[in-house]
């Protein structure tokens, strides 16, 4: 007889009452439910249940070994959900932040079709170039751009992001093609003048060593944003994340350059609370972003205007 079958059937019993509770429960006689429990008290060698014609009771033992069939059988549940979305929907509210650049760009777009996906999950986006404490701020996940700091949240990459030096066509036509580095001396460069932003300079890799730049330019602006849109107007060369400017590259309205010189990616990341369980909605959701972030032709897709 199935170990499972009589682990269910002895909680059913314990929790509403009576056999014939439990057998109308699952469609069954009550002697099946009675056959299922003897087998079970016969193989562990104790009584859990106390049975008179008017009630059911739970021995000391029964009480006890209650607790953990409980317990079991909801970790087994969550097994199932977590390699399933059919056996058990994801539901509750989803609370989720980005940064804003990024997070308008490809995090907001991708909301709505996870919400058809999910019809009984509602989702609050929080944009903010700050560092947000998950924690203590209740937010569910984090999407980040960038090396992470030590913490003891757990992190799942799910792409890489690369830092590359573009250009209009425009703008290479007229002031020329720089080949090194070292020539980005003699052009506009469109630098971000944040002062929590590349305050290392631009990254490349020169004679195998990581080397840190600080190109000139007229133009500089604490928002990522304008740099593109300027970059884009053919008024000098940005720095700039390829999930910002790869499409742009595609459709042929941004060219890179220097790519030879390119630093070392670092990566796009879910951040989220150590937990031994999460939530459905959470696993599902970081599921979603990997899925979607490791298709390469998302990235040349994606909306960029």
């Amino acid at each position: 007889m199935d170990r499972l079958k009589q682990i269910e059937s002895f909680v059913a019993v314990a929790t509403k009452g009576s056999l014939t509770a439990a057998a109308n429960a699952e469609g069954v006689a009550p002697a099946v439910i009675g056959r299922r429990i003897d087998a079970l008290e016969e193989r562990l060698g104790v009584k859990l249940l106390l049975r008179t014609t008017r009630r059911i009771t739970l021995t000391h033992e029964g009480s006890a070994f209650l607790e953990d069939c409980q317990r079991l059988l909801t970790d087994l549940a969550n097994a199932e959900a977590s390699v399933s979305a059919g056996g058990v929907k994801a539901s509750g509210h989803l609370r989720v932040t980005a940064p804003a650049g990024f997070g308008r760009r490809h995090v907001a777009p991708l909301v709505p079709k996870f919400l058809s996906l999910h019809p009984e999950v509602s989702l609050s986006l929080n944009l903010s170039d700050r560092v947000v404490d998950i924690v203590n701020e209740g937010f569910d996940c984090a999407v980040r751009v960038g090396d992470l700091s030590d913490s003891s949240l757990v992190s799942l990459r799910l792409a890489d992001n690369r830092r590359l030096c573009v250009a209009s066509p425009e703008y290479l036509r007229r002031r020329g093609t720089p080949r090194h580095p070292s020539e980005l001396n003699q052009h506009e460069c469109l630098t971000l003048s944040s002062d929590a932003s590349q305050t290392r300079g631009w990254a490349f890799m020169i004679d195998g060593q990581l080397t840190h730049l600080r190109p000139p330019g007229r133009l500089d602006c604490s928002d990522g944003q304008v740099l593109h849109d300027w970059c884009l107007a053919g008024m000098g060369i940005a720095w700039r994340s390829t999930w910002e400017v790869e499409g742009h590259i595609a459709s042929g309205k941004l060219v890179s350059i220097l790519d030879e010189y390119a630093a070392p990616p670092n990566g796009i990341y879910a951040v989220f609370p150590q937990r031994k369980h999460l939530p459905l909605r959470v696993r599902l959701w970081i599921d979603f972003l990997k899925h979607t972030y490791g298709d390469p032709h998302y990235w040349a897709s994606a909306q960029t205007a």
